[in-house]
């Protein structure tokens, strides 16, 4: 017999809670935190941009954090250059039927990306293919990595110079952590670039 409404609930809400419990007490996890935003911070102080990735509900992360950057977070200031590589549907569909799924965030990496850009990708699994070779394809043109997976780490901890693994095996709970944590990052790189400005 399954939960019944108010005990699904409860313990969606008690995991929740432990995960996240769990994500704010791991030292190293906070400190993965600022040296992302410190690597993102020092991308786009030198003129480069933050590249985005992800399938399904990390799709929407990926514009969601994109989002953040180029308009605000906080407060006022100027927009900064990131590009969630999942919202043109021409470019997707065309890589898709020419070269197969799991090259579509490779070929835009190749195409867009420049040494010195970030390329966040994210996959709860840490191991969806077009993720995958995005992330080769990252390292290979000098592009900095970050990854955004679940407690396992999957392929991509091999991938990626900084990575935040989630501490849980849920694909929805480890998306609630990865906004949080998005949203973390995204606030450091704002202050660290505006925060003089907006304190006058």
């Amino acid at each position: 017999m399954g939960m019944t409404g108010r005990n699904f609930v409860e313990a969606y809400l008690s995991d929740s809670l432990a995960t996240l419990d769990a994500f704010a007490r791991d030292g190293a996890a906070v400190q993965n935190l600022n040296a992302m935003a410190d690597v993102i911070g020092d991308a786009l102080e030198a003129g480069n941009k933050v590249l985005i990735a992800g399938n399904g509900g990390s799709a929407a992360d990926a514009q969601h954090i994109a989002g953040e950057l180029l308009s605000r977070l906080f407060f006022d200031r100027s927009p900064l250059p990131a590009i969630a590589l999942t919202t043109d549907t021409s470019v997707l569909t065309a890589i898709g039927n020419d070269y197969g799924y799991e090259k579509i965030f490779e070929r835009q990496v190749l195409g867009l990306g420049r040494p010195g850009d970030i390329f966040l990708g994210i996959s709860t699994s840490g191991k969806s293919p077009n993720v995958m070779l995005a992330l080769d394809a990252a390292k290979a043109r000098g592009l900095v990595t970050i990854g955004f997976t679940g407690a396992a780490g999957g392929e991509m901890e091999d991938k990626c110079d900084h990575i935040l693994k989630a501490p849980s095996a849920k694909t929805s709970i480890i998306q609630q952590i990865h906004i949080v944590a998005a949203h973390i990052v995204c606030a450091l790189v704002e202050e660290r670039l505006f925060g003089a400005a907006r304190r006058g």
